[in-house]
């Protein structure tokens, strides 16, 4: 066919669903037309698991694909076919830069076969958003879509409103967007009137405590100190010893009178603001600012606050500038907000592991799709070492062993900290290397496109550039490909997953294995007294013991387990009380609608 001839096919499309013809019975002709325009456009031509990934997706369920095995082209060939309908096809992503890259790459195909492509970002006004919702597809990230749902049902005229009724969206990295940010609701909020005072006084106060760390089975009923920190559930409660301390610092007779309740609250979060939120780990310091990281993405979140005064006292910790508390307007969870779409699709290099809750709560299923070509990469089994300096010292010498035949490596590592603490000791063995964390992801792309190339070193937080692949340079594959090493294990499985599967892209080869030490956070948290008594059994202490075996691994996935069941709780509780506001919500904003869709009299 000349390209004059497979361009007509669109109108031609688009004739036949009027005529009553459905999504379904184009599927196979609009299918071909997307893969051979991909071909004549982008020089792309989809392979045919990408073509089974692109009818999972077409169903509305999660096609779970290895990293490097094109997700974005997979996704064309639904996108083209649902756009036919010209009700609207949301392509999110998980940020502005995948969202910018994708629609500037995609939306060349889109636009070579008749079909119009809009850009929905963040600094736009209303009109630019309109003309972009209005196109036939869309690129855009979750928080924009979820925002904009929400400014668009506290407008005033109709003609104000962006969004068109939502269709059919297809989610990229869609574990990290269902899920892990699942979470935190999104807020609107407006301004709330409180006195900065209180937090620190209660911030002074708190920080004159000592902590109790006597075991909680211990004979004796004293204390051992003013508050004491339970860290399976991340809680910290003042003992009978802080709550007298706090009765004469604050000379009240009993600190839990109904009276004292502001004064008990604003203690409460100073406790967790000083003993249990880290610096450096949960948040940053910017510009004078307290900056929410993503535990997750390791990634600044702008423009996010804690609820509750909990930002305002680690202000207060931080001495910086308390900023006005605020009060909530409008607010919808991501469960909610995608649930409203008629039709839902995902894809992601990680989601077996949350298979249930996908089906659980969005009625997706997800569909594994095999890899183009067979995986030729290595996962070692953990290593554990009984301390983080033994640790971070053997993994600056594997590091100094690869880099030296110039096999490139890139290190993961789960918090800012550490991966500050291990490019200072690589400086000190003069080892060039690239640090991509949450405080520089300006240039992550860059970063990540060169972490293939030979000899070089990148270390990263989780975060890692989702979405970006690392190609291997000249030479590497004859080195072993890509060495992906991790520092410690993440409390969810599906990140550490994402992680090795950076190496191996395309039935390359590669190597991952993870390091892990008895005072990580996942094993202080999980790892109980078995794995201790096991190391303990093995040699008389001696610092530099080290195991490797299947059994630590499988004791670390137990934990992590445990972890993502708890989290999997906190999320279906987070949706149940949205689900009583959605319900208010819904008629709200449906009376809303009618009001201001109504024609003047």
């Amino acid at each position: 066919m000349s390209d004059e001839q497979l361009q007509a096919k669109t109108p031609e499309f688009r004739k036949r669903l009027e005529k009553g013809e459905t999504l379904d019975d184009l599927l196979p002709e609009a299918f071909a037309t997307a893969r051979e325009g991909a071909k004549r456009v982008l020089g792309l031509y989809p392979f045919r698991v990408q073509i089974i990934g692109g009818i999972a997706l077409h169903y509305g369920n999660i096609a779970e694909m290895m990293t490097g095995e094109g997700k974005t082209l997979t996704a064309t060939l639904p996108v083209y076919l649902n756009a036919l309908t010209g009700k609207g096809v949301h392509v999110v992503t998980v940020n502005e830069y995948l969202s910018s890259r994708d629609e500037s790459e995609m939306g060349q195909l889109y636009k070579w076969l008749g079909l119009t492509v809009g850009l929905n970002l963040n600094s736009m006004s209303a009109d630019e958003k309109r003309d972009a919702y209005n196109c036939d597809v869309t690129y855009s990230t979750n928080s924009e879509l979820g925002f904009d749902y929400l400014r668009d049902n506290m407008v005033v005229y109709k003609d104000q409103m962006v969004q068109r009724p939502l269709n059919y969206a297809i989610i990229d990295e869609v574990d990290s967007i269902l899920i892990d940010e699942a979470r935190t609701p999104l807020i609107i909020s407006g301004q709330a009137e409180q006195a900065n005072s209180e937090y620190i006084r209660a911030d002074r106060f708190v920080k004159t405590l000592t902590e109790d760390k006597s075991d909680d089975d211990a004979d004796d009923d004293e204390d051992h100190g003013d508050y004491k920190i339970d860290w399976p559930t991340k809680t910290i409660n003042l003992t009978n010893q802080g709550i007298k301390k706090a009765c004469e610092h604050f000379g009240l007779k009993n600190l839990y009178d109904i009276d004292n309740q502001v004064l008990v609250h604003h203690i409460d979060q100073a406790l967790r603001a000083n003993y249990i939120m880290l610096k450096d780990i949960d948040y940053v310091v910017q510009n004078g600012e307290v900056m929410i990281v993503d535990s997750f993405t390791g990634r600044v979140m702008e423009g996010r606050r804690y609820s509750d005064g909990l930002h305002q006292a680690i202000e207060a910790k931080e001495g910086v500038k308390i900023q006005e508390e605020s009060k909530t307007q409008a607010t919808i969870t991501y469960q909610n907000f995608f649930r409203m779409y008629k039709k839902l699709a995902g894809m992601t290099g990680t989601a077996k592991t949350e298979e249930e809750e996908f089906r659980e709560i969005y009625n997706m299923e997800v569909i594994t799709i095999p890899t183009n070509r067979p995986i030729a990469r290595k996962d070692l089994p953990d290593i554990l070492y009984p301390t983080l300096d033994s640790k971070f010292e053997a993994v600056v010498k594997e590091i100094k062993e690869r880099h030296a035949k110039g096999q490139p490596v890139l290190v993961g590592t789960v918090a800012i900290e550490s991966s500050e603490r291990l490019s200072k000791m690589l400086d000190q063995a003069g080892i060039p290397h690239a640090v991509l964390n949450a405080k520089n992801h300006a240039k992550e792309a860059e970063i990540i496109m060169n972490a293939g190339q030979r000899g070089a070193v990148t270390i990263a937080t989780n975060m890692a550039g989702r979405g970006t692949d690392i190609k291997l340079g000249p030479g590497v594959k004859e080195l072993g490909g890509l060495a992906v090493i991790g520092t410690e294990r993440h409390e969810s499985r599906r990140i550490d997953n994402q992680l090795r599967g950076r190496s191996g892209r395309q039935g390359d080869p590669g190597v991952t294995r993870f390091y892990l030490s008895l005072e990580d956070d996942l094993m202080k948290r999980f790892g109980g007294d078995r794995v201790k008594l096991f190391l303990d059994r093995i040699s008389d202490n001696d610092d530099d013991k080290v195991i490797e075996s299947r059994m630590i691994t499988k004791q670390v996935e137990s934990a992590q387990k445990r972890v993502e069941g708890n989290n999997y709780d906190t999320r279906k509780q987070t949706l149940q009380y949205d689900d009583v506001m959605r319900t208010q919500r819904e008629i709200i904003y449906g009376e809303r609608m009618q009001v201001i869709s109504e024609e003047k009299h």
